[in-house]
């Protein structure tokens, strides 16, 4: 098993996904003849044919880093003008496409049409997702899990993928499913008091109801408010995860504070169900986890010691980042206020944010959109009507008008304006019905139905 370990922390460094130091060895320089033992006094010609371990390049040589130019963990997203490669990344972390033989069993065992985010790739690898279809074939019982970092005071349109597509999971295959808030994670990362990232929670939690989850089957909660019934499973997996192994997986180094470094065995814990007796019950249950691909260290982390624990290994499904409007290299993030879609923006910031800041993939006069079309795989409108756009013949038909030019730029930017403003305004109606009462009622810890 540490073998096991060790080969999947060799695979996380090879990922390109964190900045871990090179584990090779410097090359020592070949020993030269005896030199007085200051090397500045060395001769002039000496030092100029002596080896050097460093040679820097010359300032106009192209540098390697922009060509490789993808860094993804839980904390940072970057990539290049291309976007990220998925491709790439699902070789890197050891992880399957979800194929169409796949998606063709999902839709035969549950009887549901596939949800547009699998149809189109959105959700595009897993980790024993045939698992989950095993054990639901058999009537064997198991449940979901996913999460939220509460940085901020609302979600954005990015946060809503994830808790959309496990509303859909929990619909489909009537399960049950646990929502940690990560409200201690926060306090650890960013400049924000303790008191700020409990109310954030409460608040952030007030949205995640408002993605319609059922409650009597859904329990949501805060680390600060959960530890006590969290921290056994905590504590046995902090016993198995090495300093070194959480340095390579995540990239912690000798700045990270001890609360960082412990974090990711409060988020392993609970992929485990036996971290909720009260409310899944005693018996040992399947976990399957919805999450964005920048995720799943935790969870690589956490297959790799369950079975040191005897638990089951989480299952995963990975999703594809809705990128920022302002263009493919990173995500869409709370912290970019001008180009970020937040959950609370009125109809005409939806409208300006959009108009004003979109990439556009179109060209840059009418007559050369309508000679070449436009570029689909830069551009972000069409790219978010893929996400947000359910009828597949109407987008098949943007694609192939604004694709040979029979469309404009403006035209595409009023369909997904008012597709995202529709979007909006019914979670706000859904939003504003939600109660402090109702946040306890979720928050409570009891025997949840199912």
């Amino acid at each position: 098993m540490e073998s096991e370990l060790k080969q999947r922390v060799d695979e996380y460094v090879q990922a390109n996904s964190v900045k871990v130091a090179p584990t090779t060895q410097k090359k020592e320089p070949a020993k030269a003849p005896k030199t007085p033992k200051k090397a500045e006094k060395q001769p002039k010609e000496a030092k100029e044919n002596a080896p050097k371990e460093i040679v820097e390049a010359p300032k106009d040589a192209p540098s390697e880093k922009k060509e490789v130019d993808q860094k993804i963990n839980p904390w940072t997203v970057e990539a290049g003008e291309g976007g990220v490669d998925y491709d790439k990344l699902i070789n890197s972390f050891g992880m399957n496409h979800i194929t169409p033989e796949l998606l063709e069993r999902f839709e035969r065992l549950t009887g549901h049409k596939m949800h547009r985010w699998l149809r189109r790739g959105m959700f595009f690898c897993h980790r024993d997702l045939n698992l989950i279809l095993d054990a639901y074939e058999k009537g064997e019982k198991f449940y979901l899990y996913t999460g939220r970092g509460p940085s901020s005071g609302s979600l954005h349109l990015g946060h809503l993928i994830p808790f959309y597509f496990t509303k859909w999971l929990q619909d489909v295959f009537d399960c049950p499913l646990v929502i940690q808030l990560t409200d201690d994670e926060k306090f650890l990362w960013k400049p924000l008091s303790l008191d700020e990232c409990i109310r954030m929670g409460r608040e952030n939690t007030k949205d995640i109801i408002a993605c319609g989850f059922d409650p009597k089957k859904t329990f949501i909660f805060s680390d600060m408010s959960y530890m006590g019934e969290l921290y056994r499973n905590v504590v046995r997996i902090q016993k198995c995860i090495t300093v070194n192994t959480a340095r390579a997986i995540f990239g912690f180094s000798e700045t990270s504070s001890i609360g960082q470094q412990a974090f990711p065995a409060i988020q392993a814990s609970p992929a485990f169900s036996s971290s909720f007796p009260k409310v899944l019950g005693q018996k040992k249950m399947r976990c399957l986890i919805p999450c964005a691909v920048d995720q799943d260290p935790y969870f690589r982390m956490t297959r790799d010691i369950a079975g040191r624990l005897n638990e089951h290994k989480p299952a995963i499904m990975c999703s594809k980042f809705i990128p920022a409007l302002v263009g493919l290299n990173t995500k869409m993030s709370a912290s970019s206020t001008n180009t970020c879609i937040y959950v609370t923006d009125t109809p005409n910031q939806i409208k300006n944010k959009i108009n004003r800041h979109a990439y556009s993939g179109g060209r840059e006069t009418e007559e050369e959109q309508r000679a070449l079309g436009a570029d689909l795989s830069k551009d972000i409108p069409y790219q978010y009507l893929e996400y947000f756009l359910e009828d597949d013949e109407e987008l098949k038909r943007i694609r192939e008008e604004y694709g040979s030019g029979r469309m404009l730029t403006g035209e595409v930017k009023k369909i997904l304006i008012g597709e995202v403003q529709a979007l909006i305004h019914e979670f706000q109606e859904r939003r504003a019905a939600v109660t402090e009462e109702d946040v306890d009622a979720f928050y409570a810890i009891r025997k949840l139905e199912f």
